[in-house]
């Protein structure tokens, strides 16, 4: 078992950029592609991907020290830490159930399709890390693998229906066709479609339009998303009290990051086509006339200048909601640059629209840290069983990403009930 847990460990430990190229190259030998091709469809995945975390490493170093500042200027002081995603995945994986759920995400995924009770085949694995949460999460509470395990099933079988429900959106919002969604974070948000589509209904309300074509056209170049991502970085670090360098510096990234992250997306279709092409085919000719999605990391959204702009703002309201709102004790930090990931779905019902975008993701973020808080106790729990060095000074710690998860909560919620 433990040399299972190694071997499974030792894979996960490569990162996405070489577990997605790989397991694209398996779908395209599966799919009777060519090896040349299945071998370059897979390459050009993992170089967009390698393309892609380093744009988003560009996000994280430069608003993680904002963040930090804005905290400062402020003088908060809570007592929940959040240690972001990378730290949450990490304790996930080093979870006494963590071997299991490979496995078993495979298996539950396989099944689904078999029995077409879902038309998402996802091949975005390390993000099975979000079920590991959700098994470690509820082992805390029940010692029980089978009840862990369950818990994760459910937690997949939930990311699986909302990647069906949300493919069309990204098809047509993000013209990305026959890819879909699956990353645990993201479908957290997608209750913010209602709220979204309520907005929309709303006299006056509904009519405040600022996609980014309707600022383009109403600003002429300075409405270009390389000018946006200027202005929003630059604020952000004026609010973190940068010096005047400082705010120049970080403008400049998040202007990078405007540019960059469209293009790397683009490599990344480049790739993915011809694989989502010999799938349905073969697909078609086995079971006729099927849609099949491809389940990608939601960092494919995140070429979106709307979904960039809407993080942006949302930066600094998170850490005001954070010092506002009664009963909250999380201090946002770590998952602040995870924004993005989050809105996606949000900024895709919206299409664009960032003033909606921003007052759904308002919304969304109250209620992650008050979900973030009240998982603490068992989250630290969680961290202590897997022998996670705690931050300096902080007495519990939690997450924005998946201790926020509102899936992830109510799974845990019942399976408390039962023990």
């Amino acid at each position: 078992m433990q040399t299972l847990f190694d071997m499974a460990q030792g894979f996960l430990d490569l990162g996405a950029t070489v577990i997605l190229p790989v397991v694209i190259f398996i779908l395209g030998i599966f799919f009777r592609q060519k090896i040349s091709k299945a071998f370059r469809s897979g390459l050009t995945i993992g170089v967009a991907f390698v393309g892609i975390f380093l744009v988003v490493d560009l996000l994280v170093e430069n608003l993680g020290p904002a963040a930090q500042g804005m905290v400062e200027q402020l003088g908060v002081s809570l007592n929940v830490i959040d240690i972001g995603w990378p730290a949450s995945a990490s304790i996930s994986w080093a979870s006494t159930i963590a071997v299991f759920i490979i496995p078993l995400g495979l298996l539950v995924n396989v099944v689904m399709l078999l029995t077409k009770t879902t038309k998402t085949m996802n091949v975005d694995i390390w993000n099975y890390w979000h079920y590991a949460f959700t098994a470690a999460m509820v082992y805390v509470v029940s010692e029980s693998i089978i009840q862990s395990l369950i818990a994760a099933a459910l937690f997949q079988i939930v990311c699986l229906k909302v990647a069906d429900w949300t493919a069309p959106m990204v098809a047509d919002y993000y013209e990305m066709p026959g890819v879909s969604v699956a990353t645990g974070s993201t479908i957290s948000y997608a209750p913010g479609i209602f709220i979204v589509k309520l907005l929309q209904k709303i006299p006056f309300v509904k009519d405040w339009n600022a996609d980014p074509d309707s600022i383009q056209k109403r600003f002429g170049i300075f409405g270009e998303s390389i000018f946006i991502g200027l202005a929003l970085g630059a604020g952000i670090g004026i609010l973190a009290g940068y010096s005047t360098g400082e705010v120049i510096e970080i403008g400049m990234a998040m202007a990078a990051v405007m540019v960059l992250m469209p293009r790397m997306v683009k490599i990344l279709m480049e790739g993915l086509t011809p694989v989502s092409e010999s799938a349905r085919a073969w697909l078609n000719k086995r079971f006729g006339d099927r849609e099949i999605y491809i389940g990608l990391d939601a960092a494919v959204l995140l070429g979106n200048p709307s979904v960039i702009s809407t993080a942006l703002i949302l930066v600094p309201i998170t850490v005001a909601l954070a010092v506002i709102l009664p009963g909250n004790s999380l201090l946002p930090f770590g998952d602040l640059a995870t924004i993005p990931f989050i809105v996606a779905f949000i900024v895709g019902a919206a299409r664009g629209n960032i003033v909606h975008s921003v007052v759904t993701g308002a919304i969304m973020i109250a209620l992650t840290l008050y979900i973030a808080t009240d998982v603490a106790p068992v989250f630290t729990e969680m961290a202590g069983q897997a022998d996670f060095n705690m931050p300096d000074g902080a007495t519990q710690i939690s997450s924005i990403d998946q201790g926020g998860n509102l899936v992830n909560w109510v799974i845990y919620r019942f399976f408390e009930l039962f023990n």
